[in-house]
C-alpha cells in the first residue's frame, strides 16, 4: 500500500513527477532536476517531507529515556534546541539517523527517516519499559514544508505573525520555535538537509495544502520553485549530508562514517551500544567515509568498485555509496567507503564505471559549503 502526501493534489496540479520512496508516493521533480538544485543554491526551493516520521515522546522520564535509547546526551538539549542522533542496535550498527527537538522541560520531538519510521517506533517503545514517558507516533497527522536556500529567511519571516517573526529571524541553526506562518500554527526549525540556510514546518497535515500555496505564491519574487527528491539527493550529496540506506546502515558504525561526535559516551548512565561503541571508538577504523572528485565527465553511482588508479589488476579497495554530477561544481562527486591506507586526501584513485576505469581524487567532506556572508 502506497501513502499519499497531505500535498498529493498540489504536486498533480503542478505536474510533479511522482515516484514510490519509501511506501510514499512523493514528486522525483516538477520541472528539471538541474533547474530545481540551482534555485535552492540562488534562491530558494520548497519540499515536501511528509513522508518523514514524527515520533513524540512525553513524560518526566522522556529525556532519560531517550539518553538510554540513543547515543546522544538529550536530557542536556537546551529546549528549543535540536540535535543530530543517531539510533544503534546493541552492536553498534546504525538503525537510523535522527533529529530530536526538545518542544518543553518534558516533551520531545523524534523525526525518523520514512523507511525507519516503524522499526524506530518499536525500539524506542521498547526501550521506553520502566521509563515514565508515553510515545507517540503522530507521522500521518503531521505535514513537514522545507523552506530552503539564501532567500528562505525574507520569505519564512515575511510569512510569519508579527509577533512571532522576531523569534524566526532570530533562530539559531538547529533550533525551533512556535509561530504562526502563513495564518498556519507551526513548530518552525532553522534545520534542513540541502547545505542551505533554511527551515522546516511542522504543521497538521490538513492545514498543509493552504500553507504550500502561500508560499509558492509569496516566494515567486524570491525565485522560490518547488523541488523535488532528485534535486534533495543531490544537494545533501554537495553538502556531504549522508544518506541512510547509503552511507548509513545496520553494518556501519558511527564512527565508520565519520560521526564519532554524536555518540556521547561520557553521559551519565548507560545506552543501548554503548559497549560496542566505546570499543569502535579507540579502534583503527577498517574503512573511512571519503569524497571523492572525478576529473572526466562519468559519474560514479552507488555500488560501483573503487580501485587503484595505477594498478593492472582491478582490486576492490572500497564502493560508492553516492554519486551524480555537481551542478554547482560542474564535476562529479561521490561519497565512497575506502581502505584507511588511502583515504588521505588528494590521493588518486579510480571507480570501475561499467568496467571502464574513471580517475578519481581524494577530498575531504563536503564537496560545497555555503557562504557565511
Amino acid at each position: 500500500m502506497t501513502t499519499t502526501s497531505p500535498l498529493n493534489d498540489e504536486h498533480v496540479a503542478l505536474g510533479a513527477t511522482l515516484v514510490p520512496f519509501a511506501g510514499w508516493s512523493m514528486p522525483l521533480r516538477y520541472s528539471s532536476d538541474l533547474a530545481e538544485h540551482q534555485a535552492v543554491r540562488t534562491a530558494a526551493g520548497l519540499f515536501d517531507l511528509s513522508h518523514m516520521g514524527e515520533l513524540h515522546l512525553d513524560g518526566p522520564d522522556a529525556g532519560a529515556a531517550l539518553d538510554y535509547a540513543l547515543v546522544g546526551n538529550l536530557t542536556a538539549l537546551a529546549v528549543g534546541r535540536a540535535r543530530y542522533t543517531m539510533i544503534v542496535a546493541e552492536d553498534g550498527g546504525i538503525i537510523d539517523d535522527l533529529i530530536v527537538y526538545r518542544l518543553a522541560d518534558e516533551s520531545y520531538l523524534v523525526v525518523a527517516n520514512a523507511s525507519n519510521v516503524a522499526v524506530v517506533a518499536q525500539e524506542l517503545a521498547e526501550r521506553l519499559d520502566g521509563f515514565d514517558a508515553a510515545l507517540t507516533d503522530r507521522s500521518l497527522e503531521t505535514a513537514l514544508i522545507a523552506v530552503q536556500g539564501p532567500a528562505a529567511a525574507a520569505l519564512v519571516v515575511g510569512l510569519t505573525d508579527p509577533a512571532a517573526a522576531d523569534a524566526v529571524r532570530d533562530l539559531k541553526y538547529y533550533a525551533s520555535t512556535p509561530a504562526v506562518v502563513g495564518g498556519v500554527e507551526a513548530l518552525v526549525a532553522r534545520t534542513g538537509y540541502t547545505g542551505e540556510d533554511g527551515f522546516e514546518l511542522f504543521v497538521p497535515a490538513a492545514a498543509a495544502p493552504g500553507l504550500w500555496r502561500t508560499i509558492l505564491a509569496a516566494g515567486q519574487p524570491h525565485g522560490l520553485v518547488p523541488a523535488g527528491l532528485a534535486a534533495r539527493d543531490s544537494l545533501r550529496l554537495e553538502a556531504g549530508m549522508p544518506l541512510y540506506g547509503n552511507e548509513l546502515d545496520r553494518t556501519t558504525a558511527p564512527h565508520d562514517a565519520g560521526l564519532g561526535r554524536v555518540v556521547k559516551l561520557d553521559k551519565p548512565g548507560p545506552f543501548v551500544g554503548r559497549d560496542a561503541l566505546a570499543s569502535r571508538a579507540h579502534a583503527n577504523p577498517s574503512r573511512v567515509l571519503v569524497g571523492l572528485v572525478g576529473s572526466g565527465r562519468r559519474a560514479a553511482r552507488h555500488g560501483y568498485p573503487v580501485v587503484m588508479s595505477t594498478a593492472d589488476d582491478a582490486v576492490t579497495i572500497g564502493q560508492v555509496t553516492s554519486g551524480a554530477p555537481s551542478p554547482t561544481l560542474g564535476v562529479p562527486v561521490a561519497m565512497a567507503y575506502v581502505s584507511p591506507e588511502v583515504s588521505a586526501p588528494d590521493t588518486e584513485l579510480a571507480v570501475d564505471i561499467r568496467g571502464r576505469r574513471e580517475p578519481v581524487r581524494v577530498v575531504a567532506l563536503p564537496f560545497y559549503r555555503r557562504s557565511e556572508s
